[in-house]
């Protein structure tokens, strides 16, 4: 009998050690949700119009000094709020992919082996 009580404990010990990892999982994941930003559709000042994907391919392209500039100053921001929407956003994404290799990158990968 007590084997199977030992069994029992240590069984119900790694249930409620899963539980605790997976309530801390999902407190941690909820902690990283993004809040609504006030600004978003408002002009910043001296902005005519919205960034575009010309603007938001250059904003992909200088990521890493913009976000590193971002982490010291609340003036720069490494995405621009006020813009076109899915242009910008295929921009953006357009720039970070030339910066990080994209396929010239998998090509110098494949070259090395």
């Amino acid at each position: 009998m007590d084997i199977r009580r030992a069994r029992r404990t240590r069984t119900r010990a790694r249930v409620l050690a899963a539980a605790g990892v997976a309530a801390a999982t999902a407190l941690l994941l909820a902690a990283c949700a993004a809040g609504v930003n006030p600004e978003v559709g408002q002009a910043p000042p001296g902005a005519a119009e919205p960034a575009g994907f010309w603007l938001g391919l250059w904003h992909g392209i200088i990521l890493p000094v913009t976000w590193i500039v971002s982490l010291f100053t609340r003036t720069v921001s490494p995405y621009e709020v006020f813009n076109s929407g899915n242009w910008y956003d295929f921009g953006f994404v357009l720039g970070i992919t030339i910066v990080f290799g994209g396929p010239f990158g998998a090509g110098r990968a494949a070259r090395r082996r």
